[in-house]
């Protein structure tokens, strides 16, 4: 007989034996955190809108938690809530359906460095006129 042989047989693995009936989580957790990466990096870039060359100023980046309501204005003097573009009396209208703290809803406005300033100041007064009080220009932080 043959040492470690049982009756002169040595045993097979069955092939069928050895399934294994678990789904392999690596693949999804891998594709799941790639996804996650892509999306915290782009979401920043999602939330500007419009693009414009903002003026540049020495004051502090203002602190906030929650989504502003942003209009942006553009070179050509045409008006964006987020990527729509607004006619002077359709702003009041947007603004309303968007704001989810009524009158109190802070509006950030966005000025191309190149737009008239009159053009900026008629925005503002259309803002401010509807009743909203919380009204800020938005700027980049000079890095001179």
């Amino acid at each position: 007989m043959m040492a470690g042989s049982a009756g002169g047989r040595r045993r097979r693995r069955s092939r069928q034996a050895g399934v294994i009936n678990e789904i392999n989580m690596t693949p999804f957790i891998d594709v799941m955190l790639v996804l996650l990466i892509i999306f915290m990096v782009a979401a920043p870039m999602m939330t500007a809108g419009v693009p414009l060359d903002l003026p540049q100023t020495k004051a502090a980046p203002l602190n906030s938690d929650a989504t502003p309501v942003t209009l942006s204005i553009k070179a050509t003097g045409q008006v964006f809530l987020g990527e729509i573009e607004l006619t002077d009396e359709a702003i009041v209208g947007k603004l309303a359906e968007v704001s989810k703290a009524g009158f109190d809803e802070r509006i950030f406005v966005r000025g191309d460095k190149r737009v008239d300033y009159g053009r900026v100041a008629q925005v503002m007064s259309i803002v401010t006129t509807a009743g909203y009080k919380r009204v800020a220009l938005v700027t980049e932080v000079d890095r001179n």
